[in-house]
This record gives structure tokens, C-alpha cells and sequence, in this order.
């Protein structure tokens, strides 16, 4: 029985190679939300290393939901060649389908890069003419001490928001992608309506679970509207706030029904990120520790679901999906460290022996090394028949 993990998966008429993906991994290096040479080369070595899906990094659907200056964006048309350029040469690469996050920060926009302390922007940052902007959210409740205070969306601006992510679903299909995911994790926009940590609201967008559901199906209707019917739309959620008085699993399965009724192909189970306060109610990671939320999601709301979170192994992987646990595996820092990790987890498991999968550049030399072939250039082919042809007719004299 071959491999799980390289086994094809048809979603709605995209068919994936392989059940490897690439999870959406901020890099904070776009200048005004334009991709550049940085994406380019970042996204291409994860096609070129055999991965199935590349899900491109948290793209702004408006300029005030950037987490920072470097963030990447669609948030208008000139955004769209520079899309389209990644798009084209990550397919170019290897065939690994490629797909994009449109995303808010909502309460969590307006800060540092991670490397520059991933807090609220500071004088070093104003130095350089990175200013603080106005922010959103469901409630004017800050992050954590320190942080800026959000504006609370009115129901008119939640409608005009809306817009904003259908808008980005356009650009995204006119740049070429072939899946797009919703993030609703991690503390950002759509999540802090979800969480009753961070939505304190007491109109029909707050309170009871339903009306705190509400801006994510509604944003959902109107992106699944936008995007073609042949196209595979995700939804990442933190599957638990992991604070005490939070969004739980039970609300997750609740929600992953809502959103299989709106066209949501498959549901991305990562966990956390609401708040900077309050008391953890989630143990520290180990590996694999967000595949029982994506277990459960696939289980009782009957969806398709994607785990992440610590998976480093290639066996690991493959249990996942073996246990039924998940129908595809997400991987971000392990990438990172070996952007070749599907290939090295295809030869680990048998599934590609030849290196069959591999770009011919690359794939060619690398089987004729497994082969024993060592150092073989062009010619040496006819050179070795003809010594043969040699060494056989000495042999005859």
C-alpha cells in the first residue's frame, strides 16, 4: 500500500499531488504590501522541494489590517501582478498547487516584526517612519498592556469590511491561485469575534455563540461568492482560545458545520493566540499536539481538515492521516529548516525511490548516485560501452 502522504487528494476540481503542505508563514518582508525577489525564492524552493500545496502568507484584505509594515497585501489592484509572478514560477518549480490567506489583524495590527519584538510599535520604529495606524475589532479592547486600543466596527463598517475580503478573493483568482484560506485564528479579526474573550459587543454581531459566529459565516458567504465554484476554499481557526473563559473545540465543530453548509472545503486546526492576559488553559506543545482538534473536527462536523502544529516526521505525518486524524498535514518551520522535506520524507517512506518526483536537474543526478553511478557526465555512456567492447575483445585474442 503506498504511502498516505503522497497519495493525490481531489479537492472540488483541484486535484493536489501529495498531502504536504505548506502553511502560510509570515515573512514580513513585502514593502507596501507588494511581494518581491524575497517571496519569490522563499515560496519557489518549497515547490522545487515536492510539496502539494503552498498556502502564500497572511495577506492584508485592507492597509490597516497588516500585523506590520512588512506584511503582504491585495488590498488593491497593483497588488496583483506581483501575486501573479509568485504564482507562475512556484507552478513553474515543481506542480505543486499553489493557494493564498487573506486575512485582518484587527486588534493585533500595528506592531513590531517578530525579530524586532513583535510588541507595539516604538520610537526606533517611528525613526524610521513606521507609525502606529488605526486599528479595528469587535470590542475597543487592547491585546495586552501597552498595546493600541481598538476602534469598535460599527455594523455599517463590519458591511463595508465584508467587501473588502470578496474584493481580495477577486484579485486573488485574477493572480492565478488556486485555493484560498480564511484566517480566523491566532487572535486576529475574524478570531476576535468568534472568542467571548475579545467580543463584548451587544448587538447582533456579539453575546450568544450564533451572534458571535455571525462576521465569520457572513464573511465567508460573500468569499465563497467571489471565488470561482471550482476552487477550494479553507478556513483556518484556532480550534481553542487555550484561555480559561474562551473559544473551546465544542464552539470549533459548531462553527466547521456552519461553514461546510457555506461552501468551506477544509477546515486548518491550529489553537491559541487571543489574548496576551488571562490564565492558559492548554498544556505546552509537543509535537503534534493540534491533531486531536483536527481529529474531532473531522469526526463530528463531518469536513475535511487539516492538522498542524509540531509535525516533524515523516511517520508522524503519515499516522495522522492513516488514523484518520486529518486529510492533509501542514508544516511551516520544519520547512524552514529542509525546504526538501517532502522529497526526503517520499524517499523515507518508499514513495519515491527513483527520485522520480524531483526536477530532472536535480532528480537525474541524485538517482544515478542512489543507482551507484557515481560521477557520470554526457558521453560517458558510449565511453564505457566501447571500453566494454574493448576489454571483450582483448579477451577473445
Amino acid at each position: 500500500m503506498p504511502p498516505m502522504l503522497f497519495t493525490p487528494m481531489q479537492i472540488r476540481d483541484l486535484t493536489l499531488k501529495n498531502r504536504v503542505v505548506v502553511a502560510p508563514m509570515c515573512q514580513y518582508s513585502a514593502v507596501e504590501g507588494m511581494l518581491n525577489d524575497w517571496h519569490l525564492v522563499h515560496l519557489g524552493q518549497f515547490s522545487m522541494g515536492g510539496c502539494g500545496l503552498i498556502i502564500v502568507e497572511a495577506t492584508a484584505v485592507e492597509k490597516r489590517g497588516r500585523i506590520t509594515y512588512g506584511d503582504s497585501g491585495l488590498w488593491s489592484d497593483d497588488h496583483i501582478a506581483p501575486h501573479a509572478r509568485v504564482v507562475q514560477t512556484a507552478k513553474a518549480l515543481g506542480g505543486a498547487a499553489i493557494g493564498v490567506q487573506l486575512a485582518h489583524a484587527g486588534r493585533k495590527a500595528s506592531i513590531q516584526r517578530p525579530w524586532e519584538g513583535d510588541a507595539a510599535l516604538t520610537e526606533t520604529e517611528f525613526a524610521k517612519g513606521e507609525i502606529p495606524w488605526d486599528i479595528v475589532a469587535p470590542s475597543p479592547i487592547p491585546f495586552a498592556d501597552g498595546w493600541l486600543v481598538p476602534h469598535e466596527l460599527s455594523p455599517a463598517e463590519i458591511v463595508e469590511l465584508i467587501e473588502c475580503w470578496a474584493a481580495a478573493a477577486r484579485r486573488a483568482e485574477a493572480a492565478g491561485y488556486d485555493m484560498l484560506e480564511i484566517h480566523s485564528a491566532h487572535g486576529y479579526l475574524t478570531h476576535s469575534f468568534l472568542s467571548p474573550i475579545t467580543n463584548q459587543r451587544q448587538d447582533a454581531y456579539g453575546g450568544s455563540r450564533e451572534n458571535r459566529m455571525r462576521f465569520a459565516l457572513e464573511l465567508t458567504e460573500a468569499v465563497r461568492g467571489a471565488w470561482p465554484e471550482g476552487k477550494p476554499l479553507f478556513y483556518r481557526i484556532s480550534s481553542s482560545d487555550g484561555k480559561e473563559g474562551g473559544w473551546e473545540i465544542e464552539d470549533t465543530v459548531a462553527l466547521a458545520r456552519e461553514l461546510k453548509s457555506l461552501g468551506v472545503d477544509v477546515v486548518d486546526c491550529s489553537s491559541g493566540g487571543i489574548a496576551g492576559y488571562g490564565k492558559n488553559t492548554m498544556p505546552r506543545p509537543t509535537p503534534g499536539y493540534q491533531v486531536g482538534f483536527a481529529a474531532q473536527v473531522r469526526r463530528e462536523a463531518e469536513i475535511a481538515t487539516q492538522a498542524v502544529g509540531l509535525i516533524v516526521d515523516p511517520g508522524q505525518a503519515e499516522t495522522v492521516l492513516r488514523a484518520g486524524c486529518a486529510d492533509l498535514v501542514a508544516l511551516a518551520r520544519e520547512l524552514l529548516y529542509d525546504p526538501y522535506w517532502a522529497h526526503h520524507a517520499a524517499q523515507k517512506l518508499g514513495a519515491d525511490p527513483d527520485f522520480l518526483d524531483w526536477q530532472p536537474p536535480y532528480g537525474h543526478w541524485l538517482g544515478n548516485r542512489a543507482k551507484g553511478n557515481f560521477g557520470k557526465r554526457i558521453g560517458d555512456t558510449d565511453r564505457d560501452a566501447a571500453s566494454k567492447q574493448m576489454t571483450q575483445k582483448q579477451a577473445a585474442e
